[in-house]
């Protein structure tokens, strides 16, 4: 049997040759508590009975299950020898009927990856948490299926669980003679089922909606999280979020939301930011607050919110046949996210976050030489595990936002409302999608989804400006480029802003929207415009592309950034430079003098916090090493400094405090840093509360001023899931030879680590400030990293290999220890191949910023 790894050719081959009526899944989970027995993998009793038809008759096939051992097989009343047919991950299906009964009875393991069902023990009381998390193929790790988007089904679940616990699942539930028995679902994929129990804390509420016709619809609410943190849960805020969004989407969609209740569960130890199974979404626990949080975390929280809400239509109601049309639900739902957040919630400027934070992430993943087309070729469950990227969710979002301008938002929403009546409950192509949109724009889409869709790479577009003898606007030309590897120049609406300089502000004068198509496009409407300060190519964000400044541009917001009146706009110009720091047309110490001369008059506070980000990033990558000293010591000055001017007790105060931390340096700062946490330093208006005095102590411990006890003093303070994260983060990144050969082995050669603590001893492990301490180990990242892809769940791997690729040690002799393994490795797993790419492309354009950055000084 080929394994775990099921191909695209064999899921067609499969759908070809059955349909699956229901299924029933009993499982028992009352052995999550107590003494486990033996010395093997905690393990729970699954029975799963499948009714499915087969149109030929005698035919061969496999059902996917993986489970450390099989009890009881049957096949239409035949008993089968599960040695025989079952290998671990598949059984075997011979001379199947036209009507099939499958049961399958198993043992199936408790996660403590973060995939199937996860067993979590909170510290801080005993108490234990179960939740479930499929996508892409995991649900097989629970019960016995057919692991493949396109095989949908309704579900009915039952489920023994310890007394006094409280299960969940996608149906409504109820409790009798000790069984949970939940409502048969709608058809249904099996990577949206799920199951959540345990102790949980339960907020319940209701929605209700009656529609022009007169029908009334009732969704009751819920929200759960672990008792620990239900005094920090603001179930109310998510609520209505939560109300905001049914209110918007069925306004929007024309079809009721079709899954009966809707509950959202915060669970720990969770690998995702959320999950959209229907009536039942999944999310981290961290979405809730411990400490203050600026209202960038607030607005985040509700665009995951509206995101899963957005897939209950746009992925569970019409779902892709392959993953290679995964774009089809969560493009739409990272851009429907935005498009609610703005036009329901109290969050006007969402669009302005999507500019600056989403499109970054676009950025990076289409510039990666594993970059794709936003419709992938997804060979196999490998692959589509790795291609939930930048690309399918933001470039995606990206392009419907551009496509929403193209055609029109009603005719786009029309498409939505036909595509929604036209596939409910089944499973779709991008060919689906296209043609209710050619009906309700009356466009040609096939030409607009060749260069949007089927072409991979990001364009660059760049104005060109010459004056006449008045000094007014002549001519202004915009030029497309496109890379040498991806060099599709696509057709672009585009904005072009003109700004000046009035009483001290940048303001915009004059606008134009034009179609920019080939390499070169000259824009008519604005010649005879006054010479301007700023050319702004892509002003109001409305297509995909990399924004470059003509000379004088360029120099206009060296000196005046902070002088832009719009928000939106001053994100973009920061995004802009922040590309072209990456790509070593910017030197990063000049783009971090930029930042530390106008991100304090910031006002969007999440355009703030990404400016931090990317001056910590500058700074760490793209600095050159004999700069980097210095460089790192103007950073924590200038940081500080904003820190002390911040406001009390604003957000900005708070935002600037959390760059402090990660940003300091030298004895002043420890001192400052360590009185804030013993009360002997005060900062009007800042309060330190837990989270805070963990992110004080990162550092501390980073450069060796916090030693274990100390560490070990504010876990007794903070004795919870959280602090302990926290605290092993902290442990793994102290500067010791021996602390850094511990934490590599217990991620390494140990899997006794959760998800949650193996991700927070990686996270300690990388210090930039510890490069020598972490040479050797590049040698033994290569040595291990098959191995650890072949033994390891593929979650776990993805963060090992992507987490501890030797990124810090930014030499050509890293480079060329890359090359020489994949030259070495060419047969390895393509998904394992690709992440050692990714992380030898990013060291390659970090050596490039370094010479950039290098070459500026020099010639300076």
């Amino acid at each position: 049997m080929p394994g775990e790894n099921l191909s695209r050719d064999e899921a067609r081959e499969r759908a070809a040759l059955l349909s699956v009526d229901g299924y029933d899944v009993s499982l028992d989970l009352r052995s999550a508590v107590g003494d486990q027995a033996g010395d093997g993998p905690r393990t729970f009793r699954s029975v799963t009975t499948i009714r499915f038809r087969c149109n030929e008759p005698g035919a061969t096939s496999f059902a996917d299950l993986i489970a450390p051992s099989v009890t009881a097989v049957s096949l239409n009343g035949r008993d089968l020898d599960p040695g025989e047919v079952f290998d671990g991950s598949r059984i075997a299906l011979d001379d199947l009927a036209a009507d099939n009964e499958l049961v399958v009875d198993a043992q199936c393991a408790y996660s403590r990856t973060g995939e199937g069902l996860h067993r979590f023990v909170d510290p801080e009381d005993g108490e234990v948490y179960l939740y479930t998390q499929y996508e892409p193929a995991d649900s097989r790790r629970v019960f016995a299926n057919f692991e493949q988007p396109d095989l949908k089904a309704p579900f009915r679940f039952e489920v023994r669980a310890p007394e006094g616990w409280t299960v969940w699942s996608n149906g409504v539930g109820d409790l009798a003679d000790g069984v949970w028995r939940f409502a048969e679902t709608k058809p249904i994929s099996t990577y949206i089922t799920c199951v959540v129990a345990g102790p949980y804390h339960y907020v319940t509420d209701s929605y209700s909606r009656t529609f022009p016709d007169g029908t009334k619809l009732e969704i009751p609410l819920g929200a759960l999280c672990r008792k620990g943190l239900a005094p920090y849960f603001d179930s109310d805020d998510v609520f209505l979020v939560t109300k905001q969004g049914l209110d918007f989407f069925h306004e929007h969609f024309d079809y009721p939301y079709p899954f009966g209740k809707y509950d959202q569960a915060f669970v720990p130890e969770y690998n995702l930011g959320a999950m959209e199974n229907p009536g039942l979404v999944t999310f981290r626990e961290e979405f809730i607050f411990r400490g203050k949080v600026t209202r960038a975390s607030y607005e985040g929280r509700a665009n995951v919110i509206l995101h899963e809400m957005a897939h209950m239509w746009f992925g569970d109601l019409v779902t892709m046949v392959w993953w290679d049309d995964l774009w089809l639900k969560e493009s739409f739902a990272d851009f429907m996210g935005t498009f609610a957040n703005v036009g329901a919630t109290r969050f006007k400027d969402a669009w302005i976050t999507f500019a600056n934070r989403r499109k970054a992430w676009a950025y990076r993943a289409d510039q990666l030489p594993s970059t794709h087309p936003i419709t992938a070729d997804i060979r196999d469950l490998q692959d589509a595990k790795l291609n939930f990227d930048g690309i399918t969710y933001a470039k995606g979002a990206s392009v419907l936002k551009q496509l929403v301008a193209y055609v029109g938002q009603d005719a786009f929403l029309e498409g939505a409302r036909r595509y929604f009546k036209r596939h409910a409950y089944g499973n779709t192509r991008l060919g689906d999608l296209l043609s209710v949109l050619e009906e309700t724009s009356g466009r040609d889409m096939g030409a607009w989804a060749r260069s949007w869709l089927q072409t991979a790479g990001v364009n660059s577009l760049t104005p060109q400006v010459l004056l006449d003898a008045e000094g007014r606007v002549d001519e202004l030309a915009v030029v497309q480029e496109a890379a040498e590897s991806h060099p599709e120049l696509r057709p672009h609406r585009v904005a072009i802003g003109l700004y000046r300089l009035e009483d001290g502000d940048l303001v915009r004068y004059a606008r134009a929207e034009t179609d920019i198509d080939g390499p070169r496009t000259v824009v008519p409407e604005l010649v005879g415009a006054e010479a301007p300060a700023l050319v702004l190519v892509n002003d109001d964000d409305l297509t995909y592309c990399k924004t470059r400044f003509d000379a004088g541009s360029l120099e206009a917001l060296k000196a005046g950034l902070g002088d832009l009146t719009d928000p939106l706009a001053r994100a973009l110009c920061w995004s802009a430079l922040w590309n072209m720091t990456r790509d070593a047309l910017l030197p990063a110490r000049e783009f971090m003098d930029i930042v530390l001369r106008f991100a304090g008059r910031e006002s969007d506070i999440g355009v703030l916090q990404m400016l931090h980000a990317w001056a910590e990033s500058a700074l760490t990558h793209y600095v050159a090493p004999e700069g980097r000293e210095r460089a790192g010591a103007l950073l924590a000055e200038g940081v500080e400094r904003e820190l002390l001017a911040a406001e009390p007790g604003g957000e900005q105060q708070l935002a600037w405090a959390r760059f402090f931390a990660r940003t300091a340096e030298g004895q002043g700062a420890f001192d400052l840093l360590q009185g804030l946490l013993d009360g002997t330093s005060v900062i009007d208006g800042l309060a330190v509360d837990q989270e805070l005095r963990w992110a004080f102590l990162q550092p501390l411990a980073a450069w060796g001023v916090a030693d274990e006890k100390a560490l070990a003093a504010e876990l007794a303070r903070d004795d919870t899931a959280s602090g302990k994260r926290h605290q092993v983060r902290c442990l793994a990144s102290r500067p010791s030879e021996a602390v850094k050969a511990q934490a590599w082995a217990q991620v390494v050669e140990s899997d006794a680590l959760s998800n949650a603590l193996a991700e927070a001893t990686i996270s300690g492990f990388d210090q930039p400030s510890q490069r020598g301490l972490l040479e050797p180990y590049t040698e033994k990242y290569f040595a291990v990293i098959e191995r650890v892809w072949q033994d390891r769940s593929i979650q776990i791997a993805m963060n090992i290999v992507s987490g501890l690729f030797p990124s810090l040690q930014d030499s050509p002799a890293t480079l060329d220890a890359a090359d020489a393994w994949l030259a070495a490795h060419e047969d390895a797993a393509p998904a394992l191949r690709r992440l050692v790419l990714e992380g030898r492309d990013d060291l390659a354009r970090a050596l490039r910023g370094q010479a950039c950055d290098a070459g500026a000084v020099n010639h300076g």
